[in-house]
């Protein structure tokens, strides 16, 4: 019966689900900004590495550094919430599993981001580590 079906109806629902073009644009993206968050936390960690935690709080405290540092933690967690979105979705075959494993995904990286933020803006206005 298969034989009757034109190609197009043959190659529909095979395709992606429009969602992937957005996913690997958001991944370039976010990697490329890493290029120059992680080069910048690499030399700040190299600067900082010869202080106390007072003269690293005073670091922190200018606005600049402090939306950088966020800024890295932000695009860290989302570039790799999305390449994990992506393995879960490649390589776990049973929907529920997967669908458990895509919500603990974004439980844990953008629960990581909210609790990496508040932390750096804690020590950044003097309120100390946790």
């Amino acid at each position: 019966m298969t034989g009757f079906r034109t190609p197009l109806g043959r190659a529909r629902g095979l395709g992606s689900a429009k969602h992937g073009v957005g996913d690997f644009i958001g991944q370039r993206v976010s990697a490329v900004a890493l290029l120059f968050l992680v080069a910048w936390g690499v030399w700040s960690a190299v600067i900082l590495a010869r202080g106390d935690y007072e003269t690293a709080r005073q670091w922190l405290a200018t606005p600049v550094n402090a939306a950088l540092a966020s800024l890295l933690a932000l695009a860290g967690f989302f570039h790799m919430q999305i390449g994990m979105r992506a393995i879960i979705e490649d390589y776990i075959g049973r929907p529920t599993s997967r669908t458990g494993l895509l919500i603990l995904n974004a439980f844990v990286c953008w629960g990581g981001a909210a609790l990496t933020v508040v932390c750096l803006l804690k020590v950044a206005v003097g309120g100390g580590a946790i």
